[in-house]
């Protein structure tokens, strides 16, 4: 879905995203990663809400948000561990659809709330890349 929105400038807006790609301003990016205002961390391990581990929090809990979205096509569960981690911290954390969370997203970014995103996107599978 493409999106068109009149942007604070400066600063990493979702221009469009499926659940196999995100572009965050003029950058595309193919699998899971973070974003925030100002930062974009792509890579990010966890392929979907259940892989996420408390190991995996490190970058996003080192961005200091306020919110955390978590973009995720299907499913949406976290673990225990991982809920606590952000509670411990007083982090509100949202799992929900990935149109739902980029949509989110540049609303609180251009509201100059401190969020941070993780998309977990579904990457190519080794068969699709061989052919």
């Amino acid at each position: 879905m493409q999106f068109t929105l009149e942007a604070r400038s400066g600063v990493n807006l979702i221009r469009a995203y499926s659940a196999r790609e995100l572009i965050v301003g003029a950058r595309t990016l193919t699998g899971s990663c973070i974003v925030t205002a100002d930062t974009l961390i792509s890579n990010w391990r966890p392929a979907s809400a259940a892989a996420v581990m408390a190991a995996d929090l490190g970058p996003l809990l080192a961005l200091e948000p306020e919110i955390v979205l978590i973009g995720a096509a299907g499913e949406r569960a976290l673990s225990g561990e991982v809920r606590a981690a952000f509670g411990a911290r007083h982090i509100a954390v949202e799992v929900m659809e990935l149109g739902a969370a980029c949509r989110t997203f540049n609303i609180l970014v251009q509201e100059e709330r401190r969020v941070a995103a993780a998309f977990l996107l579904k990457g190519e599978s080794p068969a699709e890349k061989a052919t």
